[in-house]
């Protein structure tokens, strides 16, 4: 496939021919410091200017080709413009852009795809609400739940993020995300997420301690908290360090909820729609919750956020009781048809299972031979990596995941950071990656490593060289994925051819 062909990845990334930021990307940075506000993040962290995007590729005004491991934070699970997700965008922008709540054909097609997709019993079973953005659907699902109950309590898991903006940012447990925020205090509750990397309830040996505190706050009568409307979780940590809970927490939580008639909300904002290797992460565990939401990847990079919940929940809601005039755009929801179609079609799902299997491996053995590494976590294309000053103390060493971001960025791979202390990279590449820009992408990851730790404790021909300057360059040193089949991007080729987050 050759560049002029329009779908696809730019298969020569990464490709620098200028250190970034060239002199155009400054050029266009300086004139977006002059005129918009200072709390703009992610051009700090990945200082470029933006000439186009393919699949799991940028390119910057200087020429400059970077493979892409942020896609939008999880937004573009699917890439960018990826050629069905296009078509189906450009014949939506020929019949109708804004339709408020009024029926149109795409609103209907997006309902029925949606039902059938949903998780346990939730499909075809369920009840939508259309919101803008993750923290949307969030505070959507939560007033849900407080008026389904008939009373308030939410409680929601340290590590968490559910969005920033108006009440939401209460959930969220970062205290950075408070600090200039009047939406602060309120009717919610924070419990230690089960960390088995750094537990607190004893997460290392399962949910059990998680669960018995749990029981606590609800049965103490002096636990100080008067009630509980629901549980918000995330089924993996996003924000929060990439955490994977142990195996028996979320059938356990679910099992509690039911125990004390306390409503499940599953936050699929980011762990949605396939990053996992599964359409939702709940699946991994069985677990079905009473509401659910998503946002990010729904839209394919167009805002548009959902929330489902058991269509027994409620007996009918009040007209206009979450108002929003962006809410079901059309545009938003024709691709947002064609995401779950792709992602339901074919072996996308199972290759991510897959391929996010390998790629863990890949990552642990660079962790035995480079201990500033101190663990690697995660669920198909949804992987942390945690770094630590002393793998004994297991001390995290936020600066050394941040340096590792600009060295990644340096050689032309964008990745970025997470955790409470920065000190987690989180890879959540594009599920349709080719696999030659997943390779060249570990090998710049190691070349970037030992360019910080030194080649000490590296065995005679493990270090690589990723000549990123080089047009076309492609591996031929390092271990395989062993991937079955020839790498493309997932889909018909038509033709000839910072740290905060609410998408």
């Amino acid at each position: 496939m050759s560049d002029a062909e329009g779908s696809g990845s730019y298969l020569d990334a990464p490709r620098i021919v200028h250190p970034p930021p060239g002199p155009r990307s400054r050029e266009l940075l300086a004139d977006q410091a002059r005129w918009e506000t200072d709390a703009v993040a992610y051009s700090h962290y990945f200082p470029i200017a933006v000439r186009s995007a393919r699949g799991s590729t940028i390119e910057d005004v200087d020429g400059n080709r970077f493979i892409d491991w942020v896609a939008g934070i999880s937004v573009l699970n699917l890439g960018h413009r990826h050629p069905r997700l296009t078509a189906a965008l450009e014949t939506q922008s020929r019949e109708v852009w804004h339709a408020l709540e009024l029926p149109t054909e795409a609103r209907v097609r997006f309902l029925k795809e949606l039902e059938a997709c949903l998780p346990g019993t939730l499909r075809n079973n369920a009840r939508i609400f259309f919101t803008v953005t993750g923290g949307d659907a969030i505070e959507t699902a939560v007033q849900l739940a407080d008026f389904a109950q008939q009373r308030h309590g939410t409680l929601t898991f340290s590590g968490a993020y559910h969005g920033v903006h108006g009440g939401a940012v209460r959930l969220t447990s970062g205290r950075r995300y408070h600090t200039d925020s009047p939406f602060v205090g309120g009717s919610v509750v924070r419990v230690p997420f089960p960390d088995p990397y750094r537990p607190v309830l004893g997460a290392d040996e399962g949910a059990a301690g998680t669960i018995a505190y749990l029981e606590h706050l609800v049965n103490d009568p002096a636990s100080g908290v008067d009630s509980v409307s629901a549980v918000l979780v995330e089924p993996i940590l996003g924000e929060g360090g990439y955490v994977v809970p142990p195996d028996d927490f979320l059938p356990s939580l679910r099992e509690f909820c039911d125990r004390h008639g306390i409503l499940l909300i599953a936050d699929e904002v980011q762990t949605g729609l396939g990053r996992t290797g599964r359409m939702w992460g709940v699946e991994h565990s069985g677990v079905t919750p009473d509401i659910l939401c998503m946002a990010k990847t729904i839209g394919g990079g167009i805002p548009l956020s959902v929330v489902a919940y058991r269509a027994d929940l409620v007996k009918e809601l009040p007209r206009g009781f979450h108002l929003g005039t962006y809410r079901g755009n059309p545009l938003a929801l024709a691709v947002g048809t064609e995401v779950l179609k792709v992602l339901r079609e074919g072996d996308l799902l199972a290759r991510t299972a897959h391929r996010g299997a390998a790629l863990m491996d890949r990552f642990r053995a660079m962790g035995e031979r480079h201990p500033s590494i101190g663990d690697v976590r995660g669920k198909g294309f949804m992987v942390g990596v945690e770094f630590v000053n002393d793998r004994t103390t297991r001390r995290p060493w936020g600066d050394r995941a941040k340096a590792m971001r600009s060295a990644l960025f340096a050689r032309g791979v964008l990745m970025h950071t997470a955790g409470a202390w920065d000190q987690v990279l989180r890879f959540m590449a594009p599920l349709t990656i080719e696999d030659e820009l997943l390779e060249r992408g570990l090998l710049a990851f190691e070349d970037a490593l030992e360019s910080l730790d030194g080649p000490a404790g590296v065995p005679a021909g493990h270090r690589v060289k990723v000549p990123s300057s080089v047009p076309g360059w492609h591996p031929s040193a390092g271990p395989e994925l062993g991937l079955p089949g020839p790498s493309h991007p997932i889909g018909p080729h038509p033709g000839a051819d910072g740290e905060t987050d609410d998408a």
